[in-house]
């Protein structure tokens, strides 16, 4: 077996770079944080799988081995991996097209979703893919959790008023509501109602309470993260005592006292072709949402994430669901500030956590039988309204009418036809408006500033022009979705200048110009040369000009290439009325020296509106 070098095994088991620097302080930090977010897991675990529709105890299971999994290939020192809230809504979404609810067949379903998210993830990882999380832009995930969130809110309505409810978009949602509401149950109302407000409470206010009655700040913050479990205790304990679960409400049942099993996912093809695309979707979805949180968390301290490394450490972690009992996981933004703001400073804490949620699985799961769904449900809608930021429509409204559109058709499809058409328009919607943007390339009519050798735009500068010379600076690489555009654009400024002799095309912002670009400049550079107009270049890049070099198109190029548009600006003012003939070869030009003849000063106003950038 070839020996690899400390610096290879470093990056694929990031778990080297500081297990063998651990510390008894890090111990301790890193256990008061297990402890902490242990506590927060074990009722949001048994509430994310309700939200799946798994059984309770699969909760458990998935936060387990996926969370040493993460902790052995993850490069995140802190990112907490487990269920969360809207990969569950789309596990259900997808597992809801193939079986029922609460089946064998569902819950082995369950496991080879996991195991597809995890092959696929690993797969990227090793294709050094982290780059896909680009194609889902921060405006349409924002948008998509938000629907996200409303649509989870809205399904939890069911369990916590009594009612069954089923839908996968908000109509479907709404309309169950509304046609069963008159057979909702106060009991479960009640406990679900108080459930609401007590940990509604706690989010808001239990800390500043606690604070002010003279507890310090790490007794108060962990009492307060330990509101859930307060809730569930108290309605656990009501209902056994009162022995509502006889009179109609809803309970978790029997939850075994057990560690993850061992399981094996179902590897049929027809399966595996109906749960190709959402694996695909969670996938996606789940490494942005991680990625995004891990970068977050490790911008605070100063440390680097590794995209491709992450979706190693997130394969690995699902890949562990698929053979434990569990459903697909990420890394939760919740769950993962409390971790730090805990105070782990190491992967450590999240095996710990493992740990203790093996202990719970153990020892705990028993004292279950009477907690009632209702406040898993209320858990559930607290936890995801923290995720509804509508306030992302007003502010992209304000700054971009693009990303507003996409922001708001990504909630709206959402809502309307479901998560997997949602977050579908939303990748589509992020790649459209790209190609839309780079479509119309900006282009800016650039002019010399007087004293200096720098071009800007003449609608936002006084500058100095040349009625003979026009330069056109291109602010994006041209590939066949613009050319035309370009084209056109350039054509109709000609047309409307009479006494216009050259016309210069900078390319400072111009990274790659492709074969269709390249045809669409031999066709300008022919239509201006029947105008008797010499199309010329200015700063063309090396990649650029080594790949224009092999090609016939700078033979035939009727006017020159510029190492500077100031030299050629210099140059072509003091040659307007030379006539074309005088030009040089069609090189990278040294230019001629001298004055600049006929210039003229123009502040913008009443010309025509090529741009208005810089």
């Amino acid at each position: 077996m070839p020996h690899l070098p400390p610096s290879v095994l470093d990056r694929v088991l990031p778990i080297r770079s500081w297990a063998r620097v651990y510390s008894r302080q890090d111990l301790s930090r890193d256990g008061l944080a297990a402890v902490i977010v242990t506590v927060m897991l074990i009722p949001q675990s048994l509430a994310y799988a309700m939200l799946a529709g798994m059984p309770p105890e699969a909760g458990i299971y998935a936060s387990i081995l996926p969370i040493i999994a993460y902790a052995l290939f993850g490069s995140s020192r802190v990112l907490a991996v487990g269920p969360v809230a809207v990969v569950s809504l789309m596990t259900a979404a997808a597992l809801g097209e193939v079986a029922e609810a609460g089946t064998a067949t569902y819950a082995s379903a369950a496991l080879t979703l996991a195991a597809l998210s995890g092959a696929m993830l690993l797969a990227m990882g090793l294709m050094r893919m982290g780059f896909v999380a680009n194609f889902l832009s921060h405006p349409v995930i924002a948008g998509f959790i938000t629907a996200s969130g409303i649509l989870i809110a809205m399904g939890q309505l069911g369990p916590l008023l009594g009612i069954g409810v089923k839908g996968a978009s908000l109509p479907e949602l709404l309309d169950g509501i509304g046609g069963k509401i008159t057979g909702l149950s106060w009991r479960t109302t009640l406990i679900g109602g108080l459930s609401l407000a007590f940990l509604t409470w706690v989010r808001r206010h239990m800390k500043a309470t606690l604070r002010g009655a003279g507890a310090g700040p790490v007794l108060a913050d962990a009492l307060a993260k330990s509101g859930p479990v307060l809730a569930v205790v108290a309605s656990t304990l009501a209902v056994w005592a009162l022995e509502w679960q006889d009179a109609g409400v809803a309970v978790v049942g029997h939850v075994p006292a057990a560690l993850p099993p061992f399981t094996l996912p179902g590897f049929s093809l027809a399966l595996i072709r109906e749960l190709a695309l959402p694996a695909l979707l969670i996938s996606v979805v789940g490494f942005v949402e991680s990625v995004s949180v891990a970068q977050t968390l490790a911008a605070r301290k100063r440390q680097r994430i590794q995209p491709d490394q992450e979706l190693i450490g997130l394969g690995a972690a699902n890949l562990a669901a698929g053979f434990s009992g569990g459903f697909p996981v990420t890394g939760g933004f919740a769950r993962s500030v409390v971790n730090a703001d805990a105070g782990a400073v190491t992967p450590a804490a999240g095996i710990f956590t493992a740990l203790g949620l093996a202990f719970a699985g153990l020892v705990l799961t028993p004292l279950l039988h009477f907690l009632p769904k209702a406040t898993l449900a209320a858990t559930i809608i607290i936890a995801v309204l923290g995720l509804v930021d509508l306030s992302i429509l007003r502010r992209a409204f304000g700054y971009s009418r693009a990303d507003f559109t996409a922001v708001a058709g990504t909630i709206l499809v959402t809502l309307l036809f479901g998560v997997e058409a949602g977050i579908s328009a939303g990748v589509l919607l992020s790649i459209g408006l790209h190609l839309w943007r780079s479509s119309r390339p900006h282009v800016a009519e650039v002019g010399l500033v007087a004293g200096t050798e720098h071009f800007r735009n003449i609608l936002r500068h006084r500058v100095i022009t040349d009625p003979a010379v026009v330069t056109l600076r291109i602010d994006e690489s041209l590939y066949f979705a613009n050319t035309r555009y370009l084209e056109e654009l350039i054509l109709q400024r000609s047309a409307n200048a009479p006494g216009l002799r050259h016309v210069i095309l900078m390319c400072s912002a111009v990274n790659e110009i492709d074969m269709t670009a390249l045809d669409a400049l031999e066709a300008l550079n022919h239509h201006l040369r029947d105008r008797g107009i010499s199309l010329n270049l200015s700063e063309v890049k090396g990649p650029v000009m080594d790949r224009l070099q092999r090609t016939s198109f700078l033979d035939q190029l009727t006017g020159s290439v510029f190492l500077s548009q100031h030299e050629a600006f210099r140059v072509l003012t003091t040659r307007a009325g030379e006539g074309l003939d005088a030009r040089p070869g069609p090189r990278q030009s040294g230019g001629a020296r001298g004055a600049c003849d006929g210039p003229e000063f123009r502040s913008g106003r009443g010309l025509w509106p090529l741009g208005n950038g810089r």
